[in-house]
């Protein structure tokens, strides 16, 4: 994909993008019924390291360009960004706790994002949602990121399985490509896909 494509349409039509909406309303309801005993351990693990907060919010930007609170059971220290941001770099960064490197390491972090998933922030397949921090920078160098604003960031992506974890700009440039194939080829089928992968990543203990 080169720099001077003007326009990349969401390939889903506005029926399918309904009921992709609702599949993802209706599993993101049972999910977070199924797993609330989950739920309830992630908390005591987090709450074990220290008397922060286990629940940890960052703001994102999602569909249209408009910002959104995603949630994660938290991973690091609290003190993890007093600098500024900062991209996670392996499992041995030393800003996660004892626990939370288990979180991370079986993506169980990733547990409260159920919430943003119901209530129409994200979607379970879809780019995942950056900082404007980082978007800023991308943009500088790839306009093309603003495409990816016509749809709902995913829990899962296209771009995650075949990319993998993002710690590089050169990374985040790469992911963006992956991100608009999934835009322009998106549909049911390939949505499936990528959470089958996904979920057998996941058991196997790939890392991504």
């Amino acid at each position: 994909m080169n720099n001077d494509i003007e326009f990349i349409p969401d390939g889903m039509n506005a029926f399918e993008r309904c009921v992709k909406r609702l599949f993802d309303c209706l599993i993101a309801l049972m999910a977070l019924f199924l797993f609330s005993p989950l739920f309830l351990v992630c908390y005591i693990l987090v709450k074990r390291d220290d008397s922060g907060p286990a629940i940890y919010k960052q703001e994102r930007i999602g569909r249209l360009g408009k910002p959104f609170y995603i949630y994660k059971f938290r991973t690091m220290k609290q003190d993890a960004e007093d600098l500024g941001p900062a991209l996670y770099k392996d499992d041995d960064d030393p800003r996660l706790t004892r626990n939370g490197k288990f979180l991370r390491e079986h993506h169980l972090d990733e547990l409260p994002q159920l919430w943003n998933v119901l209530i129409g922030d994200m979607a379970f397949v879809g780019p995942r949602p950056e900082r404007k921090f980082y978007i800023d920078q991308i943009m500088e160098q790839d306009h093309r990121y603003e495409y990816l604003y016509q749809i709902r960031p995913g829990v899962t992506s296209y771009a995650t399985l075949y990319n993998g974890y993002t710690d590089t700009m050169e990374k985040m440039l790469r992911r963006l490509r992956y991100d608009l194939f999934y835009l322009k080829h998106r549909s049911f089928c390939l949505d499936i896909q990528i959470l089958v992968k996904t979920f057998f990543s996941i058991i196997t203990g790939k890392k991504f």
